[in-house]
């Protein structure tokens, strides 16, 4: 999937009780339809497609375009996921519970029968996933969400930013994966945002591939790092001026690094980008220097391109674009009870049943 865009303003405030009753007995059943027909894993891939993310929670009737979209499904999922049958399980969530995501992806993984080595890998990306839209990709908005969905032998991450300034947040999707390291190199399904920054640090572009090999060679040797950083600071840049290559030269050289963090990465020799993300310490403000240095003093350059990227069934919480129906919210829980009822109906009554649905 390509890159779009949906709006996701700032919106506070709690979803009411009764919509939320209603949306986790709803959500429950579409669930239960899209498992029964299609697996565990299919729930997956759809999850971490923010069209049909975005659907689910129009659907449901919560903010068309809301912030709050993200954190309250994740939450309304959470709740139906992991206090049921299903073989699905989501881990994280806003502020707090996102930090608990390592202890909840034990107790989760283990409901699961996930093995210590499989635990291990969901908790690495986690971290790396957090990282990475974090620090790796650099566009203005800080992290206040996560969450990471996962079933027997696959997974995703979903994740959301805020820019205070702008009032705006911006949803992450990561691509569904069966259990292995998550890629630093284009890892997002997409990434949802109203608005396109016009300048970002992004070292997860295809286009900064030569960026991140020259900032590992930049680490493996760093004796030269400061004078480099000291001449990109004292360098007077006029207005207007360019580049050999006639780009313009307009940079600000971060003023404060963590050279613990610089350090660290010489005496590991890291032999991959992801491995620098994973250092404690190795924060926006270092990266983006890094990245500088690789820029101006060694020509490799990193994307700047912004990579950012909707509905509605039965009305929204604001009323927006109109207020919900209770009736019909509670006409269509009960339509689709009647569906998983008739899950036992053999092979061809199912398919007739679908086909009458599909219409």
């Amino acid at each position: 999937m390509k890159p779009n865009s949906i709006a996701l303003p700032l919106h506070y405030g709690k979803a009411p009780f009764w919509l939320l009753d209603r949306m986790k007995k709803l959500s429950r059943i579409i669930i239960s339809l899209i498992i029964e027909e299609y697996g565990e894993n299919e729930f997956i891939k759809r999850i971490s497609n923010p069209i049909f993310f975005q659907s689910f929670s129009n659907v449901l009737g919560f903010d068309w375009n809301s912030s709050g979209t993200t954190t309250v499904l994740t939450g309304v999922l959470k709740s139906v996921l992991n206090d049921s049958e299903f073989a699905i399980k989501i881990a994280g969530g806003k502020g707090r519970l996102g930090v608990q995501t390592p202890q909840q992806l034990e107790v989760l993984g283990e409901k699961l029968g996930l093995g210590e080595e499989e635990i291990g890998v969901l908790k690495k990306n986690s971290k790396l996933a957090a990282r990475i839209d974090n620090n790796a990709l650099q566009d203005g908005y800080d992290l206040y969400h996560h969450a990471i969905v996962f079933s027997e032998d696959s997974f995703t991450v979903i994740q959301q930013g805020m820019n205070a300034h702008e009032r705006m947040a911006r949803r992450y999707h990561f691509v569904p994966e069966k259990f292995r390291v998550i890629s630093v190199e284009e890892p997002h399904s997409a990434i949802v945002a109203e608005k396109k920054e016009t300048e970002v640090c992004n070292l997860t572009s295809r286009q900064s591939r030569e960026s991140r090999k020259t900032i590992l060679d930049i680490l493996r040797s760093p004796m030269s790092l400061k004078r480099d950083l000291e001449l990109l600071s004292v360098k007077k840049v006029h207005a207007g001026q360019t580049t050999i290559d006639g780009r313009i030269l307009s940079y600000q050289v971060p003023r404060r690094l963590n050279w613990d963090a610089i350090e660290k990465a010489y005496e590991l020799q890291p032999e991959k980008f992801e491995n620098v993300l994973m250092i404690d310490g190795m924060g926006k403000n270092t990266l983006r220097a890094l990245a500088l240095v690789a820029d101006l003093i060694y020509n490799a350059q990193y994307d700047r391109q912004d990579p950012a990227r909707y509905s509605f069934a039965v009305g929204g919480k604001d009323g927006v674009p109109f207020p919900v129906d209770r009736k019909v919210y509670d006409e269509t829980i009960e339509f689709l009870e009647s569906l998983i009822e008739q899950t036992t109906l053999d092979r061809f009554e199912k398919e007739k049943m679908i086909s009458r649905l599909r219409k």
